[in-house]
């Protein structure tokens, strides 16, 4: 016996609902992996431009914790850096370059968790600043990346299939 013939009318919406939902996951399967991996592109090239053309505002932040370069040569090499790993995401066949590349930038990015706890904590250790969020949300960035890192064989499978 079926959801319809168990319920009815009930059953019929149970049944349209599941239909709906299914078409709505499809979806996001097939756009979702794309979406994730170009988004996350166009944050770091974003952020890395503006490293590079003098407006960041994190520019200050990363001048404070690696306080042992000059910071004109420092912070426009890390927004290059960052703009590299951004236009690799983007580009398919380089992402593994990319994740490459963010995966070793990215430890820099807590560093001030240690070396300006007063920068990143009005409450240690669980009130942020404006300074705390914009570096634990790169632990959203990192999670991100292992996502797609784990499907560039599959997306290698889709393009050998398409040839």
């Amino acid at each position: 016996m079926d959801t319809t013939e168990r319920f009815g009318r009930l059953g019929r919406w149970i049944g349209e609902f599941d239909r709906i939902d299914r078409k709505i996951s499809a979806t996001m399967a097939r756009f979702g992996m794309p979406i994730v991996r170009i988004g996350i592109g166009v944050v770091f090239v974003w952020f890395g431009a503006l490293k590079v053309i003098g407006i960041s505002p994190a520019a200050e932040l990363v001048e404070e914790t690696v306080y042992f370069f000059p910071p004109e040569v420092f912070v426009p090499v890390l927004g290059v850096w960052e703009m590299l790993i951004g236009l690799c995401l983007v580009y398919r066949p380089l992402i593994r370059v990319g994740i490459f590349l963010l995966f070793l930038q990215m430890p820099g990015t807590f560093l001030p968790v240690v070396l300006l706890p007063d920068v990143v904590f009005t409450e240690f250790p669980y009130g942020l600043t404006v300074e705390g969020q914009y570096i634990v949300k790169n632990l959203v960035i990192i999670g991100a990346a292992l996502v797609v890192g784990g499907t560039v064989r599959e997306e290698d499978r889709t393009d050998d299939d398409a040839e």
